[in-house]
């Protein structure tokens, strides 16, 4: 490890998000790492970043082992972010709200949903399946026509201020060292050897030990092309919805429909999203608002589920950009077929903050001791996208 002067850093970090800001936390506080590192961001306010605008959900339903491990670290590091995220005295609050998830099927996908929770549960997962008719016990509020049931997070599931993480990450970085440079990074040089220096807009270069490509959905794909490499990733805009219900639903887990609408309590108010149509859903930065999806689209499917929804009333809505994967939605964590010194991370497609703290703890671990140590994730590496062959979710958002 070399001594880090204003241009020389032993790993630099692309993509200030929670995605890079975890790994530059992992990396930095692993006692076996003495070198330094600095996290290049081009949009510190991150307006409308996942990393500040997502609606911050942490769950284990999903159909891959993989992905189920992911979650249950994550639950235990927002339950123990002390034990992570502490500086001096100051255990940072991220607002976590332990209300569980609702996957609700129709009698189609019940035999999929099912089969996903008992993988689920043989991981370790506290999810359960419940009838109709438990349900409507449960949630007195739910219209459960024309349900098969649904899969519902008894523990370890549930949401937090997204923000609050972000800069939790952040401050916990910097306390431990490392350097966060407001720039864009525009080049990458490179010998046989691997990347040695990263080009930032302002003409500086820095010199480099190792390069982690996690920019998200402004830059994964352009910046992985600097090096030759393909990802299939696209910035695809969600828009989220706050509205006010006059009627007190209560005890909501976050819930997600059969048509993939999620909402989940904020305040005394909710929260509402629903991806578009394919045909719909371009390749965009752009941040304009359809309202219309809401009036035509969202409402409709709220109050046919949730009959209290009828009475609302819409206060605002905003929007972030995701990183998508097109071949099959899930994570890609790998290093450069050639180039060793160079990692990324990234085609979370809407699960990033969920997974940024089992992913920034395998960054660590890929970077500081050259392998996965805590949890395989070899199965999401780069060789399923040069193939083809995806590493499918089944019936699940």
């Amino acid at each position: 490890m070399h001594m880090p002067d204003d241009k020389s850093y032993d790993v630099v970090v692309i993509g200030g998000g929670v995605t890079g800001s975890s790994g530059a936390c992992f990396i930095a506080s692993d006692s076996a790492f003495s070198g330094s590192v600095a996290v290049i961001e081009c949009e510190p306010s991150y307006e409308n970043s996942p990393s500040a605008r997502a609606t911050g959900g942490f769950r284990q339903q999903f159909s891959t082992p993989e992905n189920v491990d992911i979650g249950l670290f994550g639950a235990h590091f927002v339950k123990h972010v002390g034990e992570y995220l502490r500086v001096g005295d100051e255990v940072p609050d991220l607002g976590y709200k332990e209300q569980g998830y609702l996957l609700l099927a129709t009698p189609e996908t019940l035999p999929i949903m099912t089969s996903n929770n008992k993988v689920q549960r043989a991981q370790g997962a506290d999810t359960h399946m419940h009838t109709p008719a438990e349900l409507a016990s449960r949630f007195s509020w739910l219209n459960t026509e024309g349900l098969g049931g649904g899969c519902l997070g008894h523990s370890n599931e549930g949401w937090l201020d997204p923000y609050a993480l972000l800069q939790a990450y952040r401050k916990k970085a910097r306390s431990l060292g490392v350097t966060y440079v407001h720039d864009e990074v525009v080049g990458l040089e490179t010998s046989a050897s691997g990347v040695e220096r990263v080009v930032l807009r302002d003409g500086t270069a820095l010199n480099c030990g190792v390069v982690i490509n996690a920019a998200g959905a402004r830059g994964l794909r352009s910046i992985a092309a600097l090096v030759d490499l393909a990802l299939p990733i696209e910035s695809r805009k969600r828009t989220t919805f706050v509205f006010e219900c006059q009627d007190e639903v209560t005890a909501a887990p976050l819930t997600i429909t059969p048509e993939g609408c999620a909402f989940r309590p904020e305040g005394r108010g909710f929260l509402v999203n629903l991806a578009p149509p394919e045909d719909n859903d371009p390749d965009t930065q752009d941040v304009d608002i359809d309202y219309s999806t809401f009036e035509d689209t969202i409402w409709p499917l709220l109050a046919h589920r949730v009959p209290a929804f009828e009475a609302i009333k819409l206060h605002s809505a905003y929007c972030c950009h995701y990183d998508v994967n097109l071949l099959d939605g899930n994570l890609i964590i790998d290093r450069h077929p050639e180039f060793g010194n160079f990692l990324f991370a990234g085609g979370f497609s809407g699960h990033g903050l969920q997974q940024s703290p089992a992913v920034g703890r395998a960054l660590s671990e890929l970077v500081v001791h050259g392998e996965y140590r805590s949890l395989d994730l070899s199965r999401f590496g780069y060789q399923r996208i040069a193939s083809g062959n995806g590493v499918f979710e089944r019936n699940c958002f």
